[in-house]
């Protein structure tokens, strides 16, 4: 026992080292008080017990007592959480997505390792290394394991493509895969370019300077800026975003915490759109490191918010690195926004079930729908830097304009039609069947957006074939409003698989109202 306790001593010393804490180790002090219950379990306990196990659940409970925010990550789950965030995995590098049981390749990334030896958008991957994943009820988690792997590794693919009867065999060299943060780039009007970021990463800033060369190549002159679902991620992307935009000294953002000193973040004056109109998209999903980019506009009077009011996440965490690769990450400061709002909203501490219900209970409470239903005490009242504006912390970002939630836009059916799946597996279908034709008819995505319409053959049969699950409308007038929506999706889908991602938004979002009303606040 002597032994362990220390070796766990060395361990908390490197730790402690690394952090730059000091931690009391004497006789009487709450963590040897820790050490000591967690020994006298191991050695004594009536049955055995998972050592790792119960050191974990420890130390989740600790956090749990804290803010919602503070959490721990195992090894498996931090390489999982850190993906994204990074901008790359090693992998085959393909777009991919499940139709009864067999693995379809949406598209292979350009450039990448899957390109490269010949495998094409529409091919079915059916085998791993000779081992069969098609037909097989293989866990989708299980097929990505056996295809990704160290970089400059090489594995054996099975396929089947459409027109050959052959299984067709390729080697892949595994490579570094990109994942990007930036959704879509597109014009959405003559000199108004729209750009949407889903997350905040290590990429995210150089993305978005390529976005904005290739949208002023086009003409752009005004900016639509879309950060809705945005639930954030660095912290230093969010401020590299906010530089490009904002005046030279211009405060973006500053956090201060118990131990932790103010640190200010201001404008360097560089940036790449110091000129022409900005409108910020935002929605009750739009969270941290989103919201330090949303406010530092709305403060510095850069540009216009739409949307509604926005998640309200102002903690920051420190990731810190155990010797096993887990990762706790703790809360050491609040952000705030230039004019010295708070954005975090209101929790209790070890009450994370409650937290997690916010944005359902401001929808039962009307503020999702009516921006009447929104109440702000004058305590936390503050002004913006230049035009002096209203503005309120305590709770996310109110934006300038209010658009509602359209609570009736999606049937109850469209929903489970959706949940179901029948909507992308009908989708999936339809280009696998058609894509050659397509590509043919439609050798330009603006001649698709203008004159194609997704067939209503296809809408009847999955509809037919829903009804025999029992999912069907409520009545002819549900039909009626779930067909023109319904259509509109498989339209896009279609584009995201023929295309991209941009394609895709710039469908369904001439019927987003959020988006119409940045583009009136634009023109």
């Amino acid at each position: 026992m002597k032994k362990t306790i220390l070796l766990a001593l060395a361990v908390v010393s490197a730790l402690t080292a690394s952090a730059q804490i000091q931690i009391d180790m004497s006789h009487d002090s709450p963590l040897r008080k820790l050490q000591i219950a967690e020994l006298a379990i191991k050695s004594l306990y009536v049955d055995s017990v998972d050592e790792k196990k119960l050191v974990e659940d420890g130390i989740r409970g600790m956090l749990e007592k804290l803010d919602p925010h503070s959490s721990y990550s195992t090894p498996k789950e931090v390489k999982a959480l850190n993906e994204p965030l990074a901008g790359n995995f090693e992998g085959i590098g393909v777009q991919f997505n499940m139709i009864e049981d067999t693995l379809l390749v949406i598209q292979p990334v350009t450039g990448g390792p899957s390109e490269k030896v010949g495998i094409v958008a529409g091919d079915r991957i059916v085998s791993v290394n000779d081992t069969a994943i098609a037909g097989v009820k293989m866990a989708k988690e299980e097929i990505m394991r056996r295809l990704r792997g160290p970089k400059g590794t090489k594995v054996l693919l099975g396929v089947v493509r459409r027109g050959i009867g052959d299984v067709l065999k390729f080697t892949v060299t595994r490579d570094k895969i990109p994942v990007n943060s930036i959704d879509a780039t597109y014009m959405i009007r003559p000199q108004v370019g729209y750009i949407r970021i889903g997350s905040f990463g290590a990429t995210t800033h150089g993305e978005f300077i390529e976005s904005v060369i290739k949208l002023k190549q086009q003409g752009m002159r005004d900016l639509i800026l879309d950060l809705q679902s945005n639930g954030g991620g660095y912290l230093q992307a969010a401020v590299d975003i906010a530089n490009e935009l904002l005046p030279k000294n211009d405060l973006i953002v500053y956090t201060s915490g118990r131990r932790v000193p103010r640190m200010e973040y201001k404008a360097k004056g560089d940036g790449i759109l110091q000129d022409g109109k900005v409108v910020v998209l935002v929605d009750e999903y739009t969270a941290s490191a989103a919201e330090i980019v949303t406010g530092a506009v709305q403060d510095q009077d850069r540009g216009t918010v739409v949307g509604r009011r926005t998640f309200g996440k102002g903690l920051v965490q420190r990731p810190i690195d155990l010797p096993d690769g887990s990762m706790i990450r703790l809360t050491i400061a609040h952000y705030y926004t230039p004019s010295g709002r708070c954005i975090q909203k209101p929790y209790e501490k070890g009450k994370a079930d409650d937290y997690a219900m916010d944005v359902y209970n401001r929808l039962k409470h009307g503020e999702l729908t009516n921006a009447d239903s929104i109440h702000f005490a004058d305590s936390l009242k503050c002004f913006t830097l230049r035009k002096h504006r209203t503005v309120y912390g305590g709770g996310g970002i109110m934006p300038d304009h209010f658009v509602p939630l359209d609570t009736l836009a999606y049937t109850m059916f469209h929903r489970e039609l959706s949940a179901r799946s029948y909507i992308i597996n009908t989708n999936l279908k339809y280009v696998d069947k058609h894509r050659k034709e397509l590509k043919k008819q439609y050798t330009t995505f603006d001649d698709f957006k203008d004159n194609f319409e997704f067939p209503m053959a296809e809408v009847d049969a999955m509809i037919a074939e829903a009804e025999k699950k029992n999912i069907k409308p409520k009545n002819k007038e549900e039909l009626d409003k779930t067909i023109p929506r319904l259509r509109l999706q498989l339209k896009a889908l279609v584009a995201r698989d023929l295309w991209d991602m941009s394609e895709y938004f710039a469908i369904v979002n001439e019927e987003s109202e959020i988006v119409k009303k940045g583009v009136e606040e634009i023109l």
